[in-house]
């Protein structure tokens, strides 16, 4: 009996069967995008951690780990530093702040906050979200393809496509409640596999009478530097690149509406403990994944780095072990890529055609209207994962500089600073967005300093600057 194939195929009847009993839970679109402000803290923690961290954590930081050695050590601490920051800056103010505004997306809540009915911000927000998003989904269909590839040997597009359906069809039906239940089944997953995996791997290692750093060590001295050998500037570049990916974390819109959906502003404290005993051994578990494959295979073994995970769980675990483990990749795509599917949807039809166009229809109107733009977002991220040909880590880091450079800085401002200004979160949106493509693309600059940070930094200073000199004026 194939029991890897077993176990994926039990996981995805759980999430399937999760789909048809969450589709009566849906009374109308605010439950369909943030489960009606009603979830308990264990399902938003595991929720927000799961689809926080996507096909990149269990796919693309080992990949990046094994080409890259020891330097992703920065990466790992950046991502930790953005979660517990997010977790006791961000929640609780715009758990509190949205609720007092009856905001169930984050540019509704941006226009509602300034007391108008401003479109402009709406428009803005979400063309910003529907790019930079549709990079991201493409990107965890993407990581579906390599898996389904290297454990069951179907080609990428037929993995794609198998990936795809299931996401879209679950989401489609369950909305958030949905989303938010699977991914605690996705969550417990995918801790296993990022602590067992690497532990037996580092046992493999011991094995063969090596340490993990004299194994990497094999590889070439540089892959045991935190720096990976560089000196000067170029060596504080590589510490800011992998920093940098914290900054992000406030930006997601994917992330923030969990913080909208907990069901009590007190209960957010146990939601933020549990997403920080969660994210350190995951973050140093993916990088341990990707120094254990470089270790026992060396550079040059996987023509893609990025299936170093898959391959290690199906040759160094018990077939049935390997096979939960294959469902926990497949599960950290999904966990993402169904959020994602929810944003996009939700900024289409309650951003748009609800507020923006005061387009006055019945809820049930509106919820089949938002199963429908599910499916069809979902077909259009299936389309580029289809023809992309970057890399998932390559992918997210743009799409999370994007989203994280446009938004993250304006609400930071915005639920910390009283003097912020519509027209300083404007800036904000446009100079992350506009740096992030910008910079991204021309490689000298990229190569000086990443564009994760620049993109932030410089829509921090644009919303600090707009506002103040609008709230002059405004004064005046």
């Amino acid at each position: 009996m194939d029991f890897v194939l077993l176990g994926f195929i039990v996981y995805l009847l759980c999430v399937l069967v999760i789909g048809i009993i969450t589709y009566k839970s849906n009374k109308n679109h605010a439950d369909y995008f943030i489960a009606g402000r009603k979830l308990n803290p264990w399902v938003v923690a595991f929720s927000e951690r799961a689809s926080g961290e996507s096909a990149w954590l269990l796919l693309g930081l080992p990949g990046a780990a094994l080409a890259a050695g020891f330097l992703e050590i920065w990466t790992a601490i950046g991502c930790i530093a953005g979660i517990i920051f997010s977790w006791c800056v961000i929640a609780f103010d715009l758990r509190v702040e949205t609720e007092n505004f009856n905001s169930i997306t984050l540019p509704n809540f941006f226009a509602a906050k300034f007391g108008k009915d401003d479109k402009i911000l709406r428009i803005v927000s979400m063309i910003i979200i529907i790019f930079f998003f549709t990079f991201y989904l493409a990107a965890q269909f993407n990581g579906a393809g390599k898996v389904l590839n290297v454990t069951f040997g179907l080609s990428q597009t037929t993995g794609i496509l198998i990936g795809a359906i299931v996401i879209i069809f679950y989401t489609m039906m369950g909305g958030f409640f949905a989303v938010a239940w699977t991914d605690l089944i996705q969550g417990i997953i995918m801790i296993g596999a990022l602590v067992i995996l690497p532990l037996v791997g580092l046992v493999a290692i011991a094995e063969q009478g090596h340490s993990l750093t004299s194994a990497v060590s094999q590889a070439g001295h540089e892959f045991t530097s935190t720096v990976g050998g560089k000196t000067g500037w170029a060596a504080v570049a590589v510490v800011i690149g992998g920093l940098s990916w914290g900054l992000g974390y406030m930006g997601q819109p994917h992330l923030l509406t969990r913080f909208m959906s907990i069901k009590s502003v007190d209960k957010i404290k146990i939601s933020r403990r549990i997403a920080i005993i969660w994210a350190i051994p995951a973050f140093i578990g993916a990088m341990l994944v990707g120094l254990v494959g470089l270790s026992l295979y060396g550079q040059g073994y996987f023509q893609d780095v990025e299936k170093v995970m898959p391959h290690l769980a199906t040759t160094l675990l018990p077939a049935w072990l390997a096979g939960i483990f294959i469902s926990g990749a497949i599960a950290a795509m999904m966990s993402t890529a169904d959020s994602q599917l929810l944003v996009i949807s939700s900024s289409v039809i309650e951003d748009f055609y609800h507020q923006t166009l005061k387009k006055e229809v019945t809820e049930k109107a509106l919820l089949m209207l938002s199963r429908i733009v599910t499916i069809v977002v979902g077909l259009i991220g299936v389309l580029i994962a289809l023809f992309s040909k970057q890399l998932i880590f390559s992918l997210v880091s743009y799409a999370w500089s994007g989203l994280g450079a446009s938004f993250g800085p304006g609400l930071l401002l915005l639920l910390k600073w009283k003097e912020t200004t519509k027209q300083g979160i404007l800036a904000g949106m446009i100079t992350g967005s506009a740096v992030t493509v910008i910079w991204k693309n021309i490689s000298v600059l990229d190569g000086i300093v990443t564009h994760r940070f620049v993109a932030w930094v410089l829509a921090f200073i644009a919303v600090w600057l707009v506002s103040k000199i609008t709230a002059k004026k405004e004064d005046s």
